[in-house]
């Protein structure tokens, strides 16, 4: 076979794969109709009773005496909707009436499917489910014990005659007790799951809950912890004899064959055995009773958060749901105007002021008018926002050690002062600062004292000299109209128009020519 054959091949399986769930997902059709109760009621008939087979005429009749009243040609379209999702189908029987009219009333007569009658018998039982704890098979793991000893002692001796039905029912007991355990199981996990993720579990609730999931769950991880490895034991020997096992269980001989398509029993196959070994840990992934232990310490550690929260002093842990039916009990009795009132008290509804009353506003455009839809959001503190209350939370801050600040302040003051007095000397040694190339801190030391040179120079139109006693430097300006002072450095060039500048070293005085003379 070519690998394009091959491909068409695989394609064609899985369209027929997708078409087989198509149909069974058509059988669910009829519990999310318009008419869904109509449809239940016709269903609850023919899976009441083994095999029955009803017209059209019997349904209707037997609906009007349950309580529902529908019309013969309406339950007719009822039943045939359901033939087409596949609910039922129609029977072969032959129809012995005796008139015409008759046998026109009744020719279409109508069958419960096999899967139609399973889907309901599931559906049935989740309506019948109360929203509660489902109670726990754990005695049936004892039961899955004595089963496998039973097996092995039918297949374990050689030399002793196999009695097939006895193993075939100690073999669907193992697959059936194993099945009811760990769906009732699965169900009582997910309702802990539910209930412990309620943030209004208090009082005599939570004392109830409290006491089932401490007894419960202690039951429940006894019996695993005690059954689970005497299951794993007997599964591991029970594998190294499995073909011997698959030999003898019987076939009825009518499914033997390979036209039909059989959905056998569990545990008629090897591969079922090896999945029941590796629920209990035979394999390399998470084992059931592991998921268990686990899911037993996240509800118990959701049931101490929950007594943590209860039990705190800043009152948030106090269930809501009891504030709320207080309040909702206002509301019932207030009036419009009281109502409106209350509601702005209770959820803080008040106009959109902005008083401009706290901290300094981030954004200078935000003012009095501003609203708070439009102005940036507070800043709420931890400790307010998520548990309502204002104290100071953690321990105090060790109070820093004053002499290693002193010490820290007085480096880097020093620094500073080391690095000024570098550029000073840079300048100095630049003497004239026209065309002179300087560094960026002895720049930034140029240009912070030209503001009171330039406003002295401008005034007196003469020569000024500006001394810096801390850096050992006297910057001179001279006025020359016409003339600039270029200063170039890495980052750019400053250029001062009409003035020339000298840097020279403390203890220099003027001539009176702009020439220097020490002093």
């Amino acid at each position: 076979m070519t690998s394009d054959e091959q491909a068409l091949r695989d394609a064609s399986a899985v369209e027929v794969a997708v078409a087989d769930t198509s149909a069974q997902r058509a059988l669910f059709s009829y519990l999310t109709a318009e008419v869904a109760e109509e449809y239940l009621a016709i269903m609850r008939l023919f899976t009441s009773t083994l095999l029955a087979d009803l017209s059209a005429a019997e349904v209707a009749v037997q609906l009007t005496d349950r309580g529902l009243s529908l019309d013969q040609d309406v339950v007719e379209s009822r039943c045939q909707q359901l033939v087409v999702w596949g609910n039922l189908v129609r029977s072969v029987r032959e129809t012995r009436v005796p008139t015409v009219a008759a046998y026109h009333r009744s020719r279409s007569r109508y069958q419960v499917s096999k899967l139609g009658g399973r889907l309901h018998r599931e559906a049935e039982e989740i309506l019948r489910a109360v929203d509660g704890a489902r109670e726990v098979a754990r005695e049936l793991l004892a039961r899955i014990v004595e089963s496998l000893n039973q097996i092995l002692l039918q297949v374990g001796n050689v030399n002793r005659s196999i009695d097939s039905e006895a193993l075939a029912g100690a073999v669907t007991g193992v697959f059936n007790d194993h099945q009811m355990f760990t769906e009732s199981v699965t169900d009582f996990y997910a309702y802990l799951a539910g209930v412990l993720t309620r943030y209004d579990l208090a009082g005599e609730e939570y004392a109830q809950f409290k006491g089932l999931l401490l007894d419960y769950v202690d039951l429940i991880s006894a019996d695993v912890n005690r059954n689970a490895p005497e299951i794993l034991e007997r599964l591991l020997v029970l594998l190294k004899l499995i073909d011997r096992v698959l030999d003898n269980l019987p076939v009825m001989p009518a499914l033997g064959g390979e036209v039909l398509a059989v959905e056998r029993l569990p545990g008629r196959a090897q591969s079922d055995w090896e999945q029941l070994a590796h629920w209990y840990g035979a394999g390399h992934a998470r084992s059931g009773p592991d998921q268990l232990r686990a899911a037993a310490r996240q509800a118990l550690g959701q049931l101490i958060t929950n007594a943590r929260r209860m039990l705190t002093a800043s009152g948030t842990g106090l269930s809501r749901r009891a504030d709320l039916l207080k309040l909702a009990s206002w509301f019932h009795a207030a009036d419009s105007e009281t109502a409106h009132r209350l509601y702005d008290a209770a959820f803080g509804c008040y106009p959109t002021r902005h008083l401009l009353i706290g901290p300094e506003e981030p954004d200078a455009w935000v003012g009095p008018g501003t609203s708070w839809w439009d102005s940036p959001p507070v800043d709420v503190p931890v400790s307010l926002r998520e548990r309502g209350d204002r104290a100071a939370r953690g321990r105090s801050s060790r109070v820093p050690d004053p002499g290693a600040e002193t010490q820290r302040l007085l480096e880097l003051a020093r620094r500073q002062s080391e690095a000024g007095r570098a550029a000073a000397t840079e300048l100095v040694a630049a003497g004239s600062l026209h065309r002179s190339r300087l560094s960026r801190a002895a720049r930034e030391l140029l240009l912070h004292k030209l503001s009171g040179l330039f406003a002295n120079v401008s005034i007196k139109r003469e020569i000024v000299e500006q001394p810096d006693v801390d850096l050992g430097l006297v910057l001179r300006a001279i006025p020359t109209p016409g003339t600039a002072t270029v200063v170039t450095g890495d980052d750019g060039t400053v250029t001062i128009d009409d003035v020339t500048l000298i840097a020279l070293p403390l203890g220099v005085v003027s001539d009176g020519s702009g020439l220097a003379a020490t002093a």
